[in-house]
């Protein structure tokens, strides 16, 4: 693969976030896979924000799947292409509704990451007033030939600004916003650093009282958490009309809703998204597009998930012909599954360049040698429902460490020979019927032994029907077998009381995934007398 060159900047934040489990905020690009029909879908809601639309999407999938790294990359994408872009994460002080201020504290926290292309890392609230009256005045001074500090030229620049104020009045809470923008300017052109750092306070929420507001600006509302969401769609008028295209919100964390546990309270933040969902699909909000992030948990459970409130659930549900096999990926619910194996190993990849970049050495695991560690990732048991990029991305870069740090170990060593032999066999050992021996299961569940679980029931997969009846390094089962040879017990069977138990859970969680349902409460039934037997 073709050397990449990346600064020692990006480096740096790349090997740092990704060995923590979290999502870098620059670099992404190197290290992006997968993804391209959500990836090409969002990108056409950034054309039609650009145009005057807008855009209402929520990103679904559970912990470590890549619901933040495609928000910071749709993020960085868009900053590139002149938009203004602002992110915050929810939390118990930030909702979108709150008795105690939190969705004030929402809005100042999107404020404080305002962003643009210039200012990527936030705090561009006040760079974008100053970018737009410089710009008025190089506007002003081309076209009539004047001079900087002109008194014309003043007149000229305050004359403009009026009149993009002028055309926000008729929006909700213009009159005072275009009001507050021609107080900065008047701080502005008169040196008046308190007037301009007081208009700056109440744009960015931080005026707490309507007294307060009127005695220093003349303008008798303040934002608070019932008008905060306004303000962000005048925002979004406000930076078309200033030479960007439009503003994206990215919030992130929406599962911090579904776990407040006052059912009012939690009502009330599904109402205001309710509110945020029918404003961009009905044309009401432009320019404006918002990215919400949460969990399959957030978004269906019918108790707590937003499927509970019946008006959001009826317009974020699946159409009828969309939910199988087959998937749209213009609904308003984006739903990310694992990266497939080939994606992984492309990632894998990535990550070893950038690796080896960094510490300057040259990469040493051969590409066997990643699908060894790819393979080992995904047989794992639950891996099909459990594994997470997150999971294979720590792993891999605790791998590459690990062989940096210490040049005496070896890949294989590391990985352990009965567990790469697992990986790219075992597969087929197991369909190969029978009585199994210990062996087979412990090569993959070497890392479960070696943390103090003695015993295992499991096949490759958890519970396996198609062998003989056997207990490998342990006491027999003489609690019955099913018609096709009975229950099949990989690993030891201990008298350690959790340890088994553990065992059988897993036995369990195999078995299901393996046979029908009649087959799965034979098992059960063959499981429950084993731990009866002995007393688990």
């Amino acid at each position: 693969m073709k050397q990449m060159s990346i600064p020692k900047r990006l480096t740096t934040a790349l090997v740092n976030s990704l060995t923590a489990g979290v999502v870098p905020r620059v670099g992404l690009e190197h290290i992006a896979v997968g993804r391209k029909p959500e990836v090409a879908s969002m990108l056409q809601d950034l054309e039609n924000i650009a145009e005057g639309g807008a855009a209402f999407r929520i990103i679904s999938g559970r912990y470590g799947s890549g619901k933040s790294f495609l928000l910071q990359m749709l993020r960085n994408y868009a900053m590139d292409r002149e938009f203004v872009v602002c992110d915050a994460d929810l939390s118990p002080e930030r909702r979108l509704v709150g008795t105690k201020g939190q969705g004030l504290a929402t809005y100042r926290e999107l404020i404080g990451h305002l962003s643009t292309r210039t200012r990527p890392d936030g705090g561009a609230l006040e760079p974008m007033l100053q970018r737009w009256i410089a710009g008025l005045q190089q506007e002003l001074m081309q076209a009539g030939g004047l001079r900087p500090g002109d008194p014309q030229l003043l007149e000229s620049v305050e004359l403009r600004i009026y009149e993009v104020a002028g055309e926000m009045q008729s929006l909700v809470h213009g009159f005072d916003f275009a009001k507050v923008l021609s107080a900065y300017w008047t701080g502005y052109k008169l040196g008046e650093e308190e007037r301009k750092a007081s208009a700056l306070r109440w744009l960015r929420g931080e005026i707490p009282t309507k007294t307060e507001a009127r005695k220093e600006l003349g303008v008798g509302v303040i934002i608070d958490d019932d008008n905060w969401y306004d303000y962000m769609k005048l925002w979004a008028e406000f930076a078309v009309r200033i030479g960007y295209k439009g503003l994206l919100l990215f919030i992130d964390e929406g599962v911090n809703l579904y776990k407040i546990t006052n059912s009012v309270s939690r009502q009330s933040n599904y109402e205001k998204l309710l509110t945020m969902f029918n404003d961009t699909m009905q044309g009401k909000a432009e320019h404006l597009g918002i990215y919400l992030g949460g969990t399959p948990q957030f978004v269906e459970d019918s108790r707590r998930g937003l499927f509970s409130y019946d008006a959001l659930r009826t317009r974020l549900m699946d159409g009828r012909y969309s939910s199988g096999a087959y998937r749209t990926y213009t609904s308003p619910i984006l739903r990310l599954d694992m990266l497939s194996h080939e994606e992984i190993m492309v990632l894998l990849q990535r990550l070893r360049g950038i690796h080896a970049m960094h510490f300057g050495y040259e990469p040493q695991l051969r590409d066997e040698q990643l699908i060894a560690f790819m393979q080992a990732a995904v047989n794992r048991l639950g891996a099909d429902e459990l594994l997470t990029t997150r999971e294979v991305v720590r792993d891999f870069m605790d791998v590459l460490h690990m062989l940096h740090q210490h040049q005496e170990l070896t890949f294989e060593a590391l990985m352990g020979e009965r567990e790469l032999a697992q990986a790219a066999g075992g597969g087929r050992k197991g369909a190969a019927g029978g009585s199994r021996t210990a062996s087979a299961g412990d090569s993959w569940l070497n890392s479960a032994d070696e943390a103090g679980s003695a015993g295992r029931l499991s096949s490759v997969g958890g519970l396996g029907i198609e062998g003989g009846s056997s207990s490998s390094g342990g006491s027999s089962s003489e609690g019955g077998s099913s018609s096709e040879g009975g229950l099949s017990s990989e690993g030891q069977l201990s008298s350690t009381g959790g340890q088994n138990h553990e065992a059988g859970r897993l036995a369990r969680s195999g078995g299901a995934e393996r046979s029908g349902e009649d087959r799965a409460d034979r098992v059960r039934d063959d499981l429950d007398d084993l731990l009866a037997e002995f007393e688990l």
